[in-house]
């Protein structure tokens, strides 16, 4: 258990439960191929069931580290940062995003948007989740939507997002990679009768990379 001082921090967001951290190429979605150093926040009660880092799930295994650590790591390498999870926005990503901008840095975040949007964020990617719909600032604020398809039924969860979500985001759909053979050739389908759509991959699995 936390001390209340400690769960203070956190609460405010000086703190977060963070993963890892790591410099790599980001593989997903309209910036795949760009170098990005990633910051993984733990906690998330979405619960999908074919999330590959259900490890994220539980903030406690994860140590609250203070936002100036992380900010100093995060400098020394690329001039993205992405901020993913887990669900980052379980947290107040104010003052994490605050002290990464000092810096000039271009902020991205990856989330479900299962929480209400805090921080400033240079691109928002919104992955949604049927079991917990984003909130309205998401849908609103989003630049990029990425749905993951698992089943053909998810075709129609992808137009039910797209109608929702605000009409600069431009449209991905990407196979869960546990049936991306099967998936890969019903989005091409999918987006040369759809073209509204693109489709992305998961390209750093390709290349055997974080």
């Amino acid at each position: 258990m936390l001390s209340k001082e400690i769960q203070l921090k956190v609460n405010k967001g000086a703190m977060l439960p963070l993963m890892e951290e790591f410099y790599t190429i980001q593989g997903e979605g309209c910036h795949t191929g760009t170098a990005a150093y990633f910051i993984r926040i733990g906690g998330c009660d979405v619960g999908c069931h074919w999330c590959d880092v259900k490890e994220s799930w539980n903030a406690e295994l994860h140590p609250p580290t203070p936002i100036g650590q992380i900010v100093e790591n995060a400098v020394k390498y690329a001039d993205t940062v992405v901020v993913t999870g887990g669900e980052p926005l379980t947290w107040d990503m104010g003052l994490l995003t605050s002290k990464l901008k000092e810096h000039g840095l271009k902020l991205h975040i990856e989330t479900s948007g299962a929480y209400p949007l805090t921080g400033t964020w240079d691109w928002i990617c919104l992955s949604p989740k049927k079991n917990k719909l984003p909130t309205q600032t998401v849908y609103d604020n989003a630049h990029e939507l990425k749905v993951i398809i698992f089943n053909k039924h998810d075709f129609i969860f992808a137009e039910e997002q797209a109608a929702k979500v605000n009409s600069n985001a431009l449209l991905f759909l990407q196979p869960e990679w546990s049936k991306k053979e099967e998936m890969t050739t019903l989005i091409v389908d999918y987006v040369m009768n759809h073209p509204k759509w693109r489709v992305s991959l998961q390209t750093h699995k390709y290349l055997n990379i974080p």
